[in-house]
């Protein structure tokens, strides 16, 4: 399937036609560079939470991960404790996963123990050479690459959990590593 028209009328992916918060989400943020390690463990996070899921399900839950994992600032999530563990299990604005809430708060106490900048280099080391073709369709988008298997061995070999090959490809796509965006997609090349 090839981009196609949206309600305004502009082409897009086909997956992001589905509900309004999907085209905002492509047209807004998906594909465009993240930089900074606070934010780029927020997608980290977040991917982990939507593994088995909807995209969906979690960007309507987003403001509710954001309130109750402390804007996921790394310091910060380190910080918390069993209380807390238990306080996520029992928040209805997320996803009460218990794997899922361990993970964040370990990958937390983890990464606060790098330097500033350290994890934004890890993950953007792993980006593809530049020069890769635009998908045309749909289903020349893959789910995982030799740079997102790469990525997802260099995270867990770093301690950081819930990240397969899979995630990681998700990661790369939603903080820019990878321009998914169809060829004829308008979000392809943003203004």
């Amino acid at each position: 399937m090839t981009a196609i028209a949206g309600p305004d009328g502009g082409l897009r992916c086909p997956w992001a036609l589905a509900t309004e918060d999907y085209i905002a989400y492509h047209d807004t943020e998906w594909g465009r560079p993240i930089h900074g390690d606070d934010a780029l463990y927020e997608r980290l996070c977040l991917e982990a939470f939507q593994s088995g899921l909807s995209w969906l399900t979690i960007l309507r839950r987003r403001e509710g991960f954001r309130s109750a994992f402390s804007g996921f600032v790394i310091a910060e999530v380190a910080a918390f404790g069993p209380a807390d563990a238990e306080r996520l299990l029992a928040d209805e604005g997320i996803i009460r996963n218990r794997a899922k809430i361990e993970a964040t708060l370990a990958n937390a106490k983890v990464l606060a123990q790098w330097e500033t900048g350290e994890l934004d280099a890890l993950i953007w080391s792993h980006a593809p050479e530049p020069g890769r073709p635009a998908p045309a369709t749909i289903s020349e988008v893959p789910a995982v690459t030799p740079e997102s298997t790469a990525l997802s061995k260099a995270l867990k070999k770093a301690g950081i959990r819930f990240v397969g090959p899979t995630t990681a490809y998700a990661l790369m796509q939603a903080c820019g590593l990878v321009n998914d965006h169809l060829a004829a997609c308008a979000a392809r090349t943003p203004a």
